[in-house]
């Protein structure tokens, strides 16, 4: 079927059966009240997850679900990206989200996750607009370890490369964040672990080497202590899981 007859032919069955998508303004005013930090306006405004009225993405209805809680929280970390959540922060909530739906295997998780999302943001939001957010060392710092994720790098050569003293850049660290300078650098690395465990075909010793783990087995233990599973027990589980491959 050409993408013209499709079109043509879901309109129709969207026109018949009363199953549009939500009006473009709606959710224009809705985007605009999370990422203005407007938390009363979005609880106004926030219609609770229903399973019907979304557009069709997949014959399951889980997985549909979770398609278009993807495009909602990817939308949402853009919008605010432009009114001034620092990229890295943004981005790194829209994975946290997208990772806890990628393996939720009931609706009323999703419907969890959706409310949640839009509060964190509103709430970090919030604390941007009235000058809250993080320090111009703080966020340089982040950069750095975004940067730097692959190398190892450390609280030391941080300080250094910021022209503080380490005890004073994870203090304000640790104060704006709410962990640790070496908390963080490690979630990144497991996190980046898990993409590689998931979605390439590296054994887990090349990738605990690649990330700069000292051992093999610190590797190991340090990804179970963050996931509660082996990396090897990851991989069985979610490697290529999502790919819809025929």
């Amino acid at each position: 079927m050409s993408i013209n007859k499709e079109l043509t032919h879901r309109e129709f069955i969207q026109r018949e059966y009363g199953k549009l998508h939500s009006p473009y303004e709606k959710e224009l005013e809705f985007y605009s009240a999370v990422s203005s930090g407007n938390i009363e306006r979005v609880k106004e405004l926030y219609t609770p997850l229903a399973v019907e009225g979304y557009g069709k993405l997949s014959e399951d209805p889980l997985r549909n679900i979770k398609y278009h809680l993807v495009i909602t929280i990817a939308l949402i970390a853009r919008f605010c990206i432009e009114a001034g959540m620092p990229t890295e922060t943004s981005y790194t909530i829209s994975d946290i989200y997208i990772n806890k739906l990628d393996v939720a295997t009931a609706e009323q998780q999703l419907r969890d996750i959706h409310r949640e999302v839009f509060i964190e943001y509103a709430k970090r939001m919030q604390a941007v607009n009235s000058g809250e957010a993080y320090s111009k060392h703080v966020l340089m710092c982040l950069d750095l370890i975004y940067d730097n994720i692959y190398s190892g790098i450390r609280v030391q050569e941080l300080a250094e490369a910021l022209g503080l003293s380490a005890q004073y850049l994870s203090k304000l660290f640790k104060s704006e964040v709410g962990i640790t300078v070496s908390e963080y650098i490690m979630s990144r690395r497991i996190q980046a672990a898990e993409n590689m465990l998931k979605y390439s075909d590296y054994s887990s010793i090349d990738i605990g080497n690649y990330l700069n783990f000292s051992s093999h087995s610190h590797f190991i233990s340090a990804f179970r202590k963050h996931t509660g599973f082996t990396p090897k027990q990851y991989r069985e589980q979610y490697f290529r899981a999502n790919w819809n491959i025929k």
